[in-house]
Parts: structure tokens; C-alpha cells; sequence
């Protein structure tokens, strides 16, 4: 196939409620959103990097420069066979993973349509644990909760979830909020599903915090200690019950190799963005289930374009784990995308069926977030 024209657009999307992690509040999310047209059809993209190096060092400036200027270039040089050959065509330009990933993305779209495939049938042919796997209908999902004032406020925001269906909780937590409120569910909801998130906000010198959640039954602690670090998790990890997950340290399949083989974790979130696609991510996935390692799919509080790739991906059979794949209405009084995805009352979620990502780009609704346009094309 042959790309003829690729627009980015930055987009901010008013939250509905702001949301607060270590890393600071949040009320308005700005991703770009990626958008590739040749062979008369039209494939989407997200790129989930943010307006500040908080959770990463890439922003939306930085991706939209390495975009402009190194990758999109890359792809205009030829024809694409598949959205496989991305990670090679762009592997000149190092890291700027979700820069890549926003493309890779768009890519797998543009390719689904053309062959009348869901995402989810794409990944499923294209992982091997299970051969012949075929996707399910629906998957469970689960909601992150960002830092509230009080663990009674974070109660109450609980409790209003749990109405909704969702069977899985993951907290944020931070230094000064964090056993107190794990202690506060838990006296409240003692069976739920509990998970917290620490955003790499802790040193081992916090190692006491973890060991005073180690009997709340958690389903996981997610990358308590320093974003790039694997060493430190793996002394964190010999002390307690609770399985780490990792995140912000696992960016490649490597890494999550080097991990697991080193015991500094024993599950993994995946996100596409991260890892610099599907592509990585479905390696990934993989190489997981070859350690009997669960992985479950991460949420950046993507518009419906990035949920329906999630949402697809969490499909695969070694995504044990309910990720954060929350309702479009959980963050956005209205999504760029129909239909919006919603969660039933048993906390399942839809997999798309229709070609590519299986929604359809409400563009009056897209232009009404667009910040800016730009629009570059083969020469």
C-alpha cells in the first residue's frame, strides 16, 4: 500500500474531572491525534505522549517534531507491506516510542480496512502463544482512580464505580496517601479487586509503606520504585507477598525479559505507546505468557481512536488482568469517536468487530478539540 498523505493534530480534551496522580493534576488531556490516507482509504492513530515530561520524557512538542521531521519521511519513501515493517522502517530514529506508536497505529487502522479485519482478529493472527485463537466478544475492564483529598472522599468515588460494573479498582498513590487509603477500601470493600499505582514516586527506603499493604490482599503494587530502574524492584520484590508490575520501566521486550528472568517483577503492564506500538506490544504479550508472567493493558486516558486498539490488544489470551480500559464517559462528557465505548453492569467491555479499530471518527467532534493541524504529503 501506498500512503500518500499523513495529517497530526494536536487535540485537548476537557476532562470531566481532574485527575490527580503523583505526577500532578490533570484537566485537560492533549494527545495528537494521527491520521493517514492512500489507496482511498483512511487509517487513525493516537499518540499518547503528554503536554509535559512527567510520565515520560516525550511531549506532545517532541513527538510532533520527530514525527514532522524524521518519520513521516521515512514512510513516504515507499510502499508498506504491513504495519510490522514500521518498527524497522523507523528503528534510524531511537526511542520516541510513543511518537512512533501514535503512526505504527494508524497504520494497523489503514491495513485493517483494507483487508475487512478487526484489530482483534489482526493481533490474534499475528501472536503466537495460541494459535487459532479467536478473540471474545467482550473483555473485563477496570477503572484507575486518581489521589482524592480523603480516603472518605476516595470511598465514596469508589463506591460510585463499583455501582457502574467496574469489578477492578487501581488507586494512585504518592508518599503521605498510600496505606491509609489501601486501609480504608479494604475496611469498606474487603473482596474487591485492589490495585495501587505509585507512578515510580518511592525509593527502597519506602520499603515499610509496602510491606504495611502486604497483607490487604492487592492484586499488584505497579512500579513503586524509579522509572528506568530494574535492579531496585528486584530487592523490592524478595520482600514481599504482593506481585510488582511494571510500567514506566518496561519499554521494549528486552526489558521485560530482563525483568522477569531477574524476578523484579511478576506481571506487566502493557502499553502499546510505550513500548513503541503493537507491534512491540504483541512480542511482548508473548515473551510474557512464554514466562507464565500476566499482563494486562494500561490505560493514558486515550480518546476512543487509542481505546479501540487497547480494547482490541486486551483481547489476547495472556491479558489476565482487567486493564484500565474505563468507559469514554469515565473521562470525556463526549468522545471523537461512535459509538462510545461503555462498561455493562458485570464490568465487560465490547471488543470492536468492524474493520480496523471498529468506531467511526466524529470529525465535527474532532475539529471542536483541535488545537492545531498539519497536513504533510508524499512527493
Amino acid at each position: 500500500m501506498l500512503p500518500e498523505r499523513i495529517e497530526l493534530r494536536l487535540v485537548q480534551m476537557p476532562l470531566i474531572a481532574p485527575f490527580e496522580t503523583s505526577f500532578g493534576v490533570e484537566t485537560v488531556e492533549e494527545h495528537i491525534i494521527l491520521r493517514i490516507d492512500g489507496d482511498g482509504i483512511t487509517g487513525w492513530g493516537e499518540c499518547v505522549a503528554s503536554e509535559g515530561p512527567w510520565y515520560s520524557y516525550e511531549t506532545n512538542q517532541t513527538a510532533w517534531h520527530v514525527l514532522r521531521d524524521f518519520i513521516v519521511p521515512l514512510i513516504f519513501k515507499g510502499e508498506i507491506e504491513s504495519p510490522q515493517e514500521f518498527p524497522k522502517l523507523a528503528a534510524r530514529v531511537r526511542g520516541h516510542n510513543m511518537a512512533k506508536a501514535g503512526l505504527e497505529a494508524a497504520l494497523w487502522d489503514w491495513f485493517g480496512k483494507a483487508q475487512n479485519k478487526s484489530l482483534a482478529q489482526m493481533f490474534s493472527a499475528a501472536q503466537q502463544t495460541v494459535p487459532g485463537y479467536v478473540s471474545p466478544e467482550t473483555i473485563a475492564v477496570g477503572v484507575s482512580v486518581g489521589l482524592q483529598a480523603t480516603p472518605a472522599k476516595l470511598v465514596e468515588q469508589v463506591r460510585g464505580y463499583l455501582a457502574d460494573g467496574y469489578t477492578r479498582i487501581k488507586i494512585k498513590i504518592k508518599p503521605g496517601q498510600d496505606v491509609a487509603l489501601v486501609r480504608a477500601l479494604r475496611a469498606e470493600f474487603p473482596e474487591v479487586r485492589l490495585q495501587v499505582d505509585a507512578n515510580s514516586a518511592y525509593s527502597l527506603a519506602g520499603i515499610d509503606i509496602f510491606r504495611a499493604m502486604d497483607d490487604e490482599n492487592l492484586l499488584l503494587i505497579e512500579q513503586p520504585l524509579s522509572n528506568d530502574d530494574i535492579f531496585q524492584h528486584i530487592k523490592l520484590q524478595r520482600e514481599l507477598k504482593t506481585a510488582i508490575c511494571l510500567d514506566e520501566s518496561i519499554h521494549s521486550a528486552d526489558d521485560a525479559e530482563a525483568a522477569l528472568e531477574l524476578g523484579a517483577c511478576r506481571i506487566i503492564n502493557i502499553k502499546p505507546g510505550r513500548v513503541g506500538g503493537f507491534t512491540e506490544a504483541l512480542k511482548l504479550h508473548d515473551l510474557a505468557a512464554r514466562h507464565n508472567a500476566p499482563v494486562w493493558c494500561g490505560g493514558m486516558l486515550e480518546s476512543g481512536i487509542g481505546r479501540a486498539g487497547n480494547v482490541a490488544i486486551a483481547s489476547l489470551p495472556n491479558f489476565k488482568l482487567p486493564g484500565d480500559l474505563s468507559a469514554s464517559r469515565r473521562y470525556y462528557h463526549e468522545d471523537i469517536v461512535a459509538p462510545e465505548f461503555e462498561v455493562d453492569q458485570d464490568g465487560q467491555m465490547r471488543v470492536p468487530t468492524g474493520a480496523g479499530i471498529g468506531v467511526e471518527v466524529l470529525q465535527r467532534n474532532l475539529d471542536r478539540v483541535t488545537a492545531s493541524t498539519l497536513a504533510l504529503y508524499r512527493k
